[in-house]
C-alpha cells in the first residue's frame, strides 16, 4: 500500500488554499480579530506552527457573496477560487505519487484517482468535494482526494458536480445518485462502495444516500462524512457559540452559499439537510469526523445522535481545538494523522475485496 508522506511545510500550503476555499471566509478581519483567534494549548507543536497560516489565509479577503440567483457573479466568484487554486494542483498530483484520469459517468464528470502501484481489488470510494456548494471542483480539490488515493491504496473518484446556483440541491444530489449507479452497473458490488464527503460535500453524500434508500437502490457499504454541512437552516448551538472561535468559517457568507443552493422552504428536507432524515429505515455504517473549534461541531453532533439513535451504526470522531475539515491541512501532524488512520480504518473494515473480472472505464470526456 502507498504511504509516500508529503512534507509538512508542503501540507501547510495546501491546507492553507483548503481553509480559503472549503471554510470560504471571504470577510475582512483585523489584526484584533485575528490575535483572538488562537489556538487552545492542547493542540499539538506542529498545529501551533500552522495555527497563523489557517487564520490569516482564510480571513485575509473581504467577500460580499453574490445574491442566490445571481449565476454570472457566482461563475465569476467560481472561476476566482478555481484559479486560486489551480497553481498547486500538478505539486499535490506529483507529491502524492497518484494518476488522474478524466471521464464521465452517466453523463457526469469526474477525476478518477488511483495511488501508484494501484491493484483492482474491487474497492473504490466516491468523493463528493466541499466548497459550501458553490465553489471547488474535483481538480481544485485534489489535496483531499489524492491524499485519500495515497494513504488509504484505493482507487478515488472525485464526482464533479455542478455548483450551486447553476445546480441546486435536487440536480445536484442526483448527479451523485448517477455515479453511483453508474460505479455499481460498471461491476462494483454495493459492499466495495464506500462514500466519501467533507463539509457541504459530507451533507450532499447523506442525503443522496437517503435518497438512494427512498428510491429502493442498494446504499453503499460505508459513509465517512468530514465535517458535514447537514443543517444548512443554520440551526443548531455552535452556529452561535463558536461563530467567533472559528478561524475558517464565516456565518453570513454560509448563508448567502446556503441560499443558493436550497430556498429557504427546502432547507430542512432530508435530501438538503440530512440532521432532518429518518434512519430508522436504514443507512449505512458512518463514522463523522470534525474538530471542537468549527462552527459546524453542532451538525457532527447532531448527524450522529439521528442515526444512531435511529439503531443504525455511527461512529463520531471529534479532535481538540481542530478546525474546519482539517485532516488535509496537517496530514503528519498527530492530529491529521490519527484521524486519516480511524478513516481509512473504517473503510478497511467495511468494504470489502473481490477482484473483478472485466472493469469497465470511464466514458472518455466529450
Amino acid at each position: 500500500m502507498p504511504n509516500h508522506r508529503i512534507r509538512l511545510r508542503s501540507a501547510f500550503e495546501i491546507g492553507a488554499a483548503a481553509c480559503i476555499c472549503c471554510g470560504l471566509s471571504f470577510s475582512i478581519a483585523s489584526a484584533a480579530d485575528v490575535v483572538a483567534v488562537t489556538p487552545p494549548d492542547t493542540v499539538s507543536a506542529e498545529w501551533m506552527k500552522v495555527w497563523p497560516s489557517v487564520v490569516a489565509r482564510s480571513q485575509h479577503q473581504h467577500g460580499n457573496l453574490p445574491a442566490p440567483g445571481d449565476l454570472a457573479d457566482w461563475a465569476k466568484a467560481y472561476d476566482t477560487v478555481e484559479k486560486m487554486v489551480a497553481a498547486d494542483v500538478p505539486g499535490i498530483v506529483s507529491a502524492n505519487e497518484v494518476t488522474v484520469e478524466p471521464g464521465t459517468l452517466h453523463g457526469v464528470p469526474i477525476l478518477s484517482i488511483a495511488p501508484k502501484g494501484w491493484i483492482d481489488d474491487g474497492r473504490i470510494v466516491i468523493y463528493v468535494h466541499g466548497g459550501a456548494f458553490t465553489f471547488l471542483s474535483a481538480r481544485s480539490t485534489l489535496f483531499e482526494s489524492a491524499l485519500m488515493a495515497n494513504r488509504s491504496g484505493m482507487k478515488v473518484i472525485s464526482v464533479d458536480y455542478t455548483p450551486a446556483p447553476a445546480a441546486r440541491w435536487r440536480q445536484i444530489t442526483d448527479q451523485v445518485v448517477s455515479v453511483y449507479q453508474a460505479v455499481l452497473e460498471s461491476g462494483h458490488k454495493p459492499a466495495q462502495i464506500g462514500m466519501w464527503g467533507d463539509s457541504a460535500g459530507g451533507s450532499i453524500v447523506a442525503g443522496a444516500t437517503l435518497k438512494l434508500r427512498d428510491k429502493g437502490l442498494p446504499v453503499p457499504a460505508a459513509l465517512v462524512l468530514w465535517a458535514p454541512w447537514s443543517d444548512v437552516s443554520m440551526a443548531g448551538d455552535t452556529y452561535t457559540t463558536l461563530a467567533d472561535a472559528d478561524p475558517s468559517l464565516n456565518v453570513a457568507d454560509l448563508k448567502q452559499s446556503a441560499a443558493a443552493y436550497a430556498d429557504a422552504a427546502d432547507q430542512k428536507n432530508p435530501y438538503v439537510s440530512p440532521v432532518y432524515g429518518d434512519y430508522s429505515k436504514g443507512f449505512p455504517p458512518t463514522l463523522i469526523q470534525g474538530g471542537t473549534r468549527e462552527i459546524f461541531l453542532s451538525n457532527c453532533v447532531r448527524q450522529y445522535q439521528a442515526i444512531s439513535q435511529a439503531g443504525m451504526p455511527a461512529t463520531l470522531d471529534l479532535y481538540e481545538g481542530m478546525v474546519h475539515v482539517f485532516q488535509p491541512i496537517a496530514p503528519d501532524s498527530p492530529e491529521g494523522r490519527a484521524a486519516l488512520m480511524k478513516t481509512i480504518g473504517f473503510l478497511n473494515e467495511h468494504l470489502r475485496t473481490a477482484p473483478r473480472r472485466s472493469p469497465a472505464p470511464a466514458e472518455p470526456p466529450k
